[in-house]
């Protein structure tokens, strides 16, 4: 596809962003976008939301998968975008995944015209952001079918300028966990709280203790991240409030370190019963593990990245960011790589720009990489 084609097709995608599982539209998008392309070598799969692209190769020894996630999140758009904004009140792209359905929907109509010789599975994954889509994905009758040797996907990066890509051997995304907890207890008249048991004060004692669990129950070499986005309680100034909740998220490097971590918000929420004289209830929501590349397959994506004129690789840092994508790699090896895009404003920010200049870098980039792994296979270098 041309660059001009690929901007309107994220412009388009831009305009509808739905979150997990709801992807009604997306998917009818995409599975438009697909048919217009040529249809002698693909099988397509719709599955719940998401979808699923075969490309038999001619030889079809090794499959190779590409992952795009699809959907959106609850967050009102800011950006200076006039003429394709959102058209969904309280719903925006605000961590690319218009881009990354671009990208695989580019590198996709090259391979329909282009039959490599071996085959390639792409995937269009609803609900990263949460309940999440991948593991389901993962465990689709449809991907065992097809299950793939090796598995690539990628990221924006605000951060980076256009033209760049970055990633690292081994951990890339931490462990991370959704955190709410609920706290009931007794109402009553703000005039006499002998009577009650009030869950503003038990809630905003938790919010201290909770924050005491990194820096006094973590080793100091390892890293962990609680942060409490939420809290709810009361319903007027003059009523001590029955109820209150509080929502956060949980990030670890290691597996071990989110167990420790859960255990002790556990013994805290206990305390909290006691002391309070209360009932308490903790939802972990939506766990992701870790993304954590497969050596072998960084180590190739590296070694071309850092011989591609067209951009310039540099070695990332781990990050506490969080990606069901990690799933898939625990059964396959693979890699996941963050891709420039040069915004002011940053991931999950309702002021997200990233320029569109990187779709072309990251189709051209893809295909060139796809090949040459095509043709190692073929010539039995791998």
């Amino acid at each position: 596809m041309a660059a001009n084609e690929l901007v309107k097709i994220r412009r388009e995608l831009h305009q509808i962003p739905e979150l997990g599982y709801q992807e009604f539209k997306t998917q009818r998008y995409l599975l438009e976008r697909i048919s217009e392309l040529r249809q002698d070598f693909l099988t397509v799969e719709a599955w719940k939301t998401g979808i699923f692209v075969h490309v038999k190769g001619t030889v079809g020894t090794k499959t190779f998968a590409y992952r795009a996630d699809i959907d959106g999140l609850p967050i009102e758009e800011q950006t200076s975008y006039h003429d394709f904004r959102s058209q969904h009140e309280g719903a925006m792209h605000a961590c690319g995944h218009d881009f990354h359905m671009t990208i695989a929907l580019g590198l996709l109509s090259y391979f329909a015209e282009q039959q490599p010789r071996e085959n390639m599975l792409f995937l269009f994954q609803p609900a990263e952001e949460g309940p999440g889509g991948a593991l389901p994905m993962l465990e689709a009758e449809t991907f065992k079918k097809w299950w793939p040797d090796e598995m690539l996907a990628l990221h924006i990066a605000p951060e980076y300028p256009v033209g760049t890509v970055a990633t690292k051997p081994g951990l890339l995304f931490a462990n991370t966990s959704e955190l709410f907890i609920t706290l009931k207890g007794k109402g009553g008249h703000a005039a006499y709280p002998h009577t009650a048991n009030d869950m503003v004060v038990a809630a905003s004692h938790l919010v201290t203790q909770l924050q005491t669990i990194v820096a006094r129950n973590v080793n100091p070499l390892d890293a962990g991240v609680i942060t409490i986005g939420v809290i709810k309680g009361g319903t007027k100034q003059n009523i001590i409030a029955e109820s209150a909740t509080i929502e956060g998220t949980i990030r670890t490097r290691s597996i071990e370190t989110m167990k420790q971590i859960k255990a002790r918000i556990e013994a805290l929420v206990a305390g909290i019963e006691v002391g309070f004289t209360c009932r308490a209830s903790i939802d972990y929501g939506a766990n992701y593990c870790q993304v954590y590349n497969d050596e072998a397959s960084t180590a190739a994506f590296i070694e071309f990245a850092e011989r591609y004129e067209a951009v310039t690789f540099v070695r990332a840092p781990e990050a506490m960011t969080g990606e069901d994508f990690g799933y898939f790699l625990e059964k396959i090896p693979g890699m996941m790589f963050w891709l420039g895009v040069d915004s002011e404003h940053g991931l999950h920010d309702a002021r997200l720009e990233p320029k569109e200049e990187a779709i072309n870098v990251a189709v051209d980039l893809l295909i060139s990489y796809f090949k040459e792994r095509d043709q190692n296979v073929s010539a039995g270098r791998e």
